[in-house]
């Protein structure tokens, strides 16, 4: 009861940082930068076990772009120039020119490599096919349908091979679910093709959406683990859950990623009391509300470390230890 993990992403140490800009500028080589991102990795893995987290994510230290980083290493996709995101923010944006084929795993040897750093057990993190399609040009495929089923066979043996390589967690995250309510069928479809068939605990994170217009719906996504977020709402969207009755694993956002202010372990006990009293304790997960990477490396942890606290009292005064 009351696990505790995160949803996926870590900030990259400023050494890490530079080197990815080193690569860029060619004043570094690919065997360097992977060097330095195994070594932050190792890193995000040992605070993690330091701190007692129970099921642990590697950090994406080799990714940028959760859905470019898919992209640029699935043959028919292209990536496009810069592309605004919002305010000075920008990124280049996948574009699907031709048939998508997965030429080999994509994340499994990575995978395979981090679980051997630790004995708790590390999630395999794929980006979802309805996603990957939302965030993506469709110069191919021409019908939304189309591209987010050929993106799901993909995810489907991606997902199948993490298994096959020990992965007992399986995180297939899907943001862009909740900016779009009228395709949600469209979104289950898909991932029922990613998760035939699987024995691993299944997650989807889907974050920061009108909730209220995808529930109960998203029950019907199927994954064993849905991990929303709660802490920026202030769980004011907690009502939305009540009823009808949560059936599902949920993983409660408890700390706020878009804040630079660390929250209290009084701040985040209450808001998992405020929960407990929607959902059952023994189908709850702690985290945080989504991925950390846009913190700096202390602010993640010291979010980490109080919500690690937080629950640790919780669980001595429930005598849950």
């Amino acid at each position: 009861m009351l696990e505790t993990t995160s949803v996926g992403s870590f900030p990259k140490p400023d050494y890490l940082v530079k080197a990815r800009a080193d690569l860029q500028k060619g004043t570094l080589s690919r065997p360097e930068l992977v060097r330095l991102e195994e070594q932050a990795t190792r890193e995000w893995i040992r605070f993690q076990e330091d701190i007692g987290i129970d099921i642990l994510v590697h950090g994406e230290m080799e990714r940028g772009d959760m859905a470019a980083f898919f992209a640029e290493r699935l043959d028919g996709y292209g990536i496009s120039g810069l592309v605004r995101s919002y305010g000075n923010r920008y990124y280049r944006k996948p574009i699907i020119e031709s048939t998508l084929v997965r030429p080999r795993p994509l994340t499994v040897e990575w995978h395979r490599w981090v679980q051997s750093l630790t004995s708790r057990p590390v999630k395999g993190m794929l980006t979802g096919p309805y996603t990957m399609c939302d965030w993506s040009f469709d110069e191919h495929y021409g019908s939304r349908r189309e591209a987010v089923l050929a993106l799901a066979a993909i995810v489907r043996d991606e997902a199948r091979d993490l298994e096959a390589a020990g992965a007992r967690y399986i995180q297939i995250d899907e943001p862009a679910i909740s900016t779009r309510p009228d395709e949600i069928d469209l979104a289950i479809e898909a991932m029922a093709v990613v998760t035939d068939g699987l024995a691993a605990t299944t997650i989807s994170h889907i974050c920061y959406g009108d909730f209220a217009t995808i529930y109960p719906h998203i029950l019907s996504l199927p994954v064993d683990v849905l991990d929303l977020e709660f802490a920026n709402s202030q769980f004011a969207n907690l009502e939305i859950f009540r009823r009808p009755k949560f059936t599902k694993i949920v993983a409660l956002g408890v700390v706020d990623v878009h804040s630079h202010v660390i929250e209290t372990k009084d701040q985040i006990k209450q808001g998992i009391r405020r929960a407990l009293d929607v959902f059952d304790p023994e189908l709850m997960w702690i985290d945080p509300d989504c991925g950390l990477k846009t913190r700096t490396p202390q602010q993640a942890k010291d979010k980490m470390k109080v919500m690690v606290e937080a629950v640790r009292e919780i669980k001595q005064e429930m005598n849950l230890n």
